[in-house]
């Protein structure tokens, strides 16, 4: 028996912390359905940087938010669906990607579309992907979520991920780059997600017996809420979370060559060495301290007095 629960939200903040909430204070078993605003999802053992084209997402007003699973990076928006299944599991068994998935194969075999399990978590129709999947262990419950690209922008979803991540030296998790397709284009008798989203939930009810619609309370609405605010939007848990890094790049500004190299631990740049003519290598050495964000680096450089364009800090990533 499964509670079902259809997000109203469109904030990934708070949807991502329903899942948390849900996981660790409640012990029945959920399945949950929503749709996100745009944003790009991190795995929990990721280097946001690394994974994101900073420069794309900051002129976008993208958010980068980290979810506790662990697994590589995904795009979110309004044309995808974001499934979950929180359930109690037996000890030694708890991890199993295709347990989760065939609910959502079997959905869309009810719709005409065979989908294949490929690889350790995704889901692929016709050899391209359609579904990344993640879990989660805490104590004897588990957390699986897994996306549906049904009318994604493909081309936003290209431009948020970091395509040469070759600057980067760390131990994180890395993304595996796949050729992905929407469902659209071969499930042509639905009209939108949102009809796509109710005809899986009503396949979800009907899954096994029992399964019922639930919906938050007010209460849980606010400890949810308390737990976006102190967690999922804060910098301190999105991007200086997880493993240090290395960055380095060489970039020309205005006719001058520079080598840059940044070692960063908790988001903040520990080490700062940058080589090249002129003043701008010996006030960069100055960085150190400070957090590896463009904001944070071209307000520094401004009130040193270097002209440097905010298109120009984005060689420090």
């Amino acid at each position: 028996m499964m509670y079902c629960l259809s997000l109203e939200s469109t904030d990934p903040f708070f949807n991502l912390a329903v899942e948390e909430y849900l996981l660790k204070n409640r012990d029945e078993d959920f399945f949950i359905l929503s749709i996100n605003d745009p944003s790009v999802i991190i795995g929990k053992h990721q280097v946001a940087h690394r994974e994101i084209n900073t420069e794309y997402i900051t002129e976008y007003g993208i958010p980068v938010i980290r979810r506790i699973t662990g697994g590589g990076t995904v795009f979110h928006d309004h044309g995808n669906l974001n499934f979950t299944f929180i359930a109690r599991s037996t000890t030694g068994k708890q991890v199993d990607f295709r347990k989760y998935t065939l609910p959502v194969i079997g959905f869309l075999e009810s719709l005409g579309v065979s989908a294949d399990f490929a690889g350790k978590s995704d889901l692929k129709v016709n050899g391209y992907k359609i579904s990344g999947n993640a879990e989660h262990v805490y104590r004897e419950r588990v957390l699986h979520h897994g996306t549906l690209l049904f009318s994604t922008s493909l081309n936003v979803l290209k431009n948020s991920i970091r395509q040469n991540k070759s600057g980067y030296t760390t131990r994180a998790v890395r993304s595996s780059p796949s050729s992905v397709m929407n469902l659209c284009e071969i499930i042509r008798q639905i009209k939108n997600i949102n009809e796509f989203r109710s005809l899986l939930l009503g396949f979800i009810l009907n899954y096994q017996p029992g399964n019922s619609i639930t919906a938050l309370t007010e209460e849980q609405i606010s400890a949810i809420t308390a737990l976006a605010g102190s967690k999922y939007r804060t910098w301190e848990w999105n991007y200086a979370y997880g493993p240090g890094y290395c960055f380095t790049n060489q970039f020309e500004i205005r006719g001058v060559q520079y080598l840059c190299r940044l070692d960063v631990k908790d988001g903040i740049i520990h080490g700062c060495d940058i080589t090249g003519p002129g003043v701008m290598a010996d006030i960069c050495k100055k960085l150190i301290g400070f957090r590896h964000m463009p904001s944070d680096i071209f307000e520094f450089l401004r009130k040193e007095g270097l002209i440097i364009s905010l298109s120009e800090v984005y060689n420090y990533f």
